[in-house]
């Protein structure tokens, strides 16, 4: 399946623009990929203004968001991937939504991998829960 984040992040930014607020992204700039002035990074994070009227050439794609933005009056072209996108919210209120931290394809495809069973014939087994009968409710009175 693919990521939920970009589709998100689009409708988050949709709705905070709607409602005449302020977009704002913070965003992990050591991930990989990540293009933002170096000045503007403090702890390994920048928050970006990402209003309309502070930003031009704006994209959300699946995989990155695109936009030229100014910084102490320079132009500058900065690239978010999508897995350096932290949050979402508005500024005035501070509506929005947290990302957990995207992990690896690789590290999704191994945790999604089933694990073996252990061979059923150990019946040397000294582990109360290494029996296979499947729990069962009593009703107490």
């Amino acid at each position: 399946m693919s990521s939920s984040r970009p589709y998100l992040v689009r409708a988050l930014v949709e709705w905070i623009n709607d409602n005449q607020l302020t977009p704002h992204l913070q965003v992990d700039a050591s991930v990989p990929g990540v293009r933002v002035p170096a000045f503007a990074v403090r702890e390994g994070k920048v928050t970006l203004n990402i209003a309309p009227r502070a930003v031009a050439h704006f994209s959300i794609d699946n995989e990155a968001i695109r936009f030229q933005a100014r910084f102490g009056g320079v132009s500058h072209a900065v690239y978010v991937p999508m897995a350096a996108v932290e949050a979402v919210y508005a500024r005035e209120n501070a509506q929005g939504m947290v990302f957990p931290p995207e992990l690896p394809t690789a590290a999704i495809a191994s945790s999604t991998d089933v694990p073996e069973e252990p061979d059923s014939g150990d019946a040397g087994s000294t582990d109360p829960g290494a029996s296979k009968k499947p729990p069962h409710l009593r009703i107490v009175k």
